[in-house]
């Protein structure tokens, strides 16, 4: 796929993904990326399913912010597509219900966050 028509579906479903975690987290969630990172020439859109994960220190990341967890939606490879930060404990148990009721499954490999 050509790089402009790949990030340009990329962008599709990180804004797709971004529009339903804004929903849910009143408005606090960010874009994150829309290709994936295959290491060659070929240009890969991130994924369109969408999975959930909660990212906090123990998962190898140093966060910035102290208040908790990043929620991030994420394709079948872990590549974030949005994510919302200082997300609390209690809110993560809400979420995670909110997730379940959607039928979004957890993704429990390794994130792929922005850098």
């Amino acid at each position: 796929m050509q790089y402009f028509q790949a990030l340009k579906e990329g962008q599709k479903r990180v804004a797709k993904s971004r529009e339903y975690l804004n929903k849910i987290t009143d408005g606090k969630a960010m874009p994150a990326l829309a290709l994936r990172d295959n290491k060659t020439n070929v240009w890969d859109p991130v994924g369109e399913e969408n999975l959930y994960a909660f990212v906090d220190e123990s998962a190898g990341f140093v966060l910035t912010d102290t208040s908790g967890y990043i929620l991030a939606l994420v394709d079948k490879k872990g590549v974030s597509k949005s994510i919302a930060q200082g997300i609390t404990k209690e809110q993560k148990e809400k979420f995670e219900k909110l997730f379940q009721s959607d039928q979004i499954l957890e993704y429990k490999g390794k994130v792929i966050l922005p850098v």
